[in-house]
């Protein structure tokens, strides 16, 4: 870091904090274009997203040099134009993923600079400023800042009610965070109202079993546990565990998804998974898991249902070391293993059985879709699943808890 003199700065130049706006006195030496009031706020922005975006900065803050001609003129506004919505696009990602991992307060500076560029290209009031707006207001709800989640919420619904053409993809995000802010609050009638819209909306543009609409029902079903409601909870975390285990099976029979091979890249690009959207499949599938595995009185369907789909979504994660990421796998998968065999189809079982294989040697055979809903008797294994059940799987899934440590998948 070099240090600044506000005193020193060109005539009419004001050097201001990247986070707070307030005068700089660091600066950054590697991009020399962001400057810092002091160092916690430069830590914090490095941490954030700068990191990330330091050598980016350069081009988009840099004086374009004056050319004569209109085409080369036109040619630069073009570049600039293109650099800052890569901006944003990167910025959205980092904070939509750090605020799926629980980290809100690392997310603030993605945000802002998402907010900042995309004043930059679509100017003020202007549809496309929700998006940072609700980023931040969510970032603030977990951080326990509610007045300044308010403030970035009021911004939001003033720039919807000014535009007639907002589209359903706007509104359920922006009813979803009221959601998330009236449960902070204490409110939940207000939030299962405005949860309710976002399901809505997020169901007329996405459909019902989009992973989309998932994350209402989540955060719904999440009310209702606070509520002590839990067959309404219970009935809906089923549902967003089955959304996922769907769309997360079809990743996973992807021709070219193997052990070897790091991501599902052969999907198609409407069903592959970006980071921000691992992030949130593991938040909700983690929290899911943990409510059954903790359970009084568990559902062995609903355990095996919920470990089969984390232990898919860790066989895919592009973020976690390969060796790590397959060992994770197999240990869910065994977990997923040992619960079916108390209560789920047995149809059900086999298609663990075959996704455990997989796993081991790499070919490209069916994989689980979902536990059916209702249990049924314990069933004993098939002989071909003689090697893969060991002696603790056979056991019930309490005394296998007992000596079984929690698999997780770690951000």
């Amino acid at each position: 870091m070099a240090k600044v003199n506000p005193l020193s700065n060109p005539k009419g130049v004001k050097l201001l904090c990247e986070l707070c706006q307030k005068p700089a006195f660091i600066q950054c030496t590697k991009c020399t274009v962001a400057y810092y009031c002091d160092l916690d706020h430069q830590r914090m922005d490095w941490v954030g997203i700068h990191e990330q975006i330091c050598q980016l900065l350069l081009p988009v803050r840099t004086p374009l040099p004056f050319k004569s001609l209109c085409k080369e003129r036109e040619h630069q506004q073009a570049q600039l134009l293109q650099r800052q919505k890569h901006l944003i696009e990167l910025t959205q990602t980092a904070a939509r993923k750090k605020l799926c991992e629980g980290r809100h307060e690392e997310a603030v500076p993605a945000a802002m600079q998402c907010l900042r560029y995309s004043i930059e290209v679509h100017g003020l009031s202007t549809l496309p400023l929700i998006l940072p707006y609700l980023l931040l207001a969510e970032a603030s709800i977990g951080t326990g800042h509610l007045l300044q989640a308010e403030e970035y919420l009021s911004q939001a619904q003033w720039t919807v009610l000014k535009r007639s053409e907002c589209s359903r993809s706007i509104l359920h995000k922006l009813h979803r965070n009221l959601g998330l802010l009236y449960t902070a609050k204490g409110e939940f009638d207000n939030a299962l109202q405005h949860l309710g819209n976002d399901i809505y909306y997020a169901s007329e543009e996405f459909g019902t079993d989009s992973i989309v609409t998932s994350g209402g029902y989540f955060h719904m079903a999440n009310v209702f546990f606070q509520q002590s409601k839990m067959d309404v909870a219970d009935s809906l975390y089923t549902k967003v565990t089955d959304i996922w285990s769907t769309r997360l099976s079809r990743l996973v029979q992807s021709p070219s998804q193997s052990p070897s091979l790091p991501s599902a890249s052969s999907a198609s690009p409407d069903e592959a998974l970006d980071e921000a959207q691992e992030a949130e499949a593991a938040q909700m599938l983690n929290a899911i898991f943990d409510i059954r595995e903790q359970a009084q009185k568990q559902d062995p369907a609903a355990l095996a249902s919920a470990s089969c789909a984390l232990a898919m979504l860790c066989y895919l994660r592009k973020d976690l070391d390969r060796l790590s990421a397959v060992l994770q796998a197999q240990e869910l998968g065994r977990k997923a293993l040992s619960a079916s065999q108390w209560g789920a189809d047995p149809g059900f079982t086999e298609s663990i059985v075959r996704f455990l294989q997989r796993i081991r040697a790499g070919e490209n055979l069916p994989v689980p879709q979902r536990a059916p809903g209702s249990p049924r008797e314990p069933q004993r294994a098939p002989e071909s699943q003689g090697q893969l059940l060991s002696a603790e799987s056979r056991q019930g899934p309490e005394q296998h808890n007992q000596g079984y440590s929690r698999a997780k998948i770690h951000n």
